[in-house]
């Protein structure tokens, strides 16, 4: 089995905080979301989970900036951090972090670009004070569409750190910028490309065939470094909303939309995209289901228990 690995939250066990999640008058901090890590790493491995997105809000605070009493978390908790990543290590856990839909270093607004280019740095820094190697990645999306989006992107990267850069790794999106697009970003620029397998259903305008565009995205991955995808099921459960009409209450039906991720994942399609589509090519898989951990594990078993049932016969 290849590393399977889900994002932040922990549902099972009754549920664990994935970092402290306080507002900064009460004074949260790095070293409280490292114990909340803490506790995580450990039900990963009591679970014999690979894989793991931390947080990208694991340092709070430590970009804002009007707020620089909350700047300086990683170099005050160097040592809970280098405690936390050799634990991860010796568990055998590829740690990740994925920063959200705001931090966009190809804005056109440069304070948008500057806080993205903060935040990049400490989650650079977060990974290489807890002594993670090259397989630890900060994945990021292209970010906006208008003009020359790539270009702006190419500038942005280049104001990285060296540190920053070796961290990045770029995701094609379900909207704009689709495989072809990373992987020029992955020519100018030298960062890796993480395949998103659902965003290629959803925004494929080149026609690149699954197994083609899996092979591309991998080639971007130096030798020796396990490359690693996103994989996810649609959504196709209906949503119900009520709603008051004048005095009446109105139920209304809303389809799902496709880019949508469901609660967890088809264990049909994952096995044949494995044996068929994916057969003798090495990655890690994070799965991106509601259900995080859950999914994984139901997912697990139904493949083991399958291929059980395949050795029997």
């Amino acid at each position: 089995m290849r590393r399977l690995g889900f994002a932040v939250k922990v549902l099972g066990e009754g549920g664990l905080p994935s970092h402290d999640a306080r507002r900064w008058q009460s004074g949260p901090h790095l070293k409280q979301s490292l114990e909340y890590l803490a506790e995580v790493l450990e039900y990963l491995g009591r679970h014999e989970i690979r894989m793991y997105r931390m947080t990208s809000d694991l340092a709070p605070y430590a970009t804002h900036p009007d707020l620089p009493q909350f700047h300086s978390q990683v170099e005050e908790s160097a040592e809970e951090l280098a405690r936390v990543g050799a634990r991860a290590r010796e568990l055998d856990i590829r740690l990740s972090s994925h920063p959200g839909q705001y931090i966009v270093l190809n804005s056109e607004n440069e304070k948008v670009v500057a806080g993205a280019i903060r935040d990049l740095e400490v989650q650079a820094a977060l990974l290489d004070a807890m002594g993670c190697g090259p397989e630890a990645v900060v994945v990021l999306h292209v970010g906006s569409a208008q003009g020359d989006g790539l270009g702006r992107f190419e500038a942005g990267f280049a104001r990285l750190s060296e540190r920053a850069q070796a961290r990045l790794v770029i995701e094609n999106d379900d909207r704009t910028f689709g495989l072809n697009d990373v992987l020029e970003l992955h020519r100018r620029t030298g960062a890796r490309v993480v395949w998103d397998i659902l965003h290629h259903h959803c925004n494929d305008p080149d026609g690149i065939p699954d197994r083609e565009a899996l092979e591309l995205a991998l080639a971007t991955w130096p030798a020796g470094v396990t490359p690693k995808i996103h994989y996810s099921t649609p959504k196709t459960s209906m949503e119900e909303r009520k709603k008051k009409v004048g005095r009446r209450t109105v139920t209304e039906w809303v389809l799902p939309q496709l880019r949508a991720h469901a609660d967890m994942i088809d264990p049909i399609a994952f096995a044949h995209f494995l044996t068929e589509t994916a057969a003798g090519l090495e990655f890690d898989v994070m799965l991106e289901a509601k259900g995080k951990d859950l999914a994984l594990l139901r997912l697990r078993e139904q493949i083991e228990r399958e291929m059980q049932k395949q050795h029997r016969t």
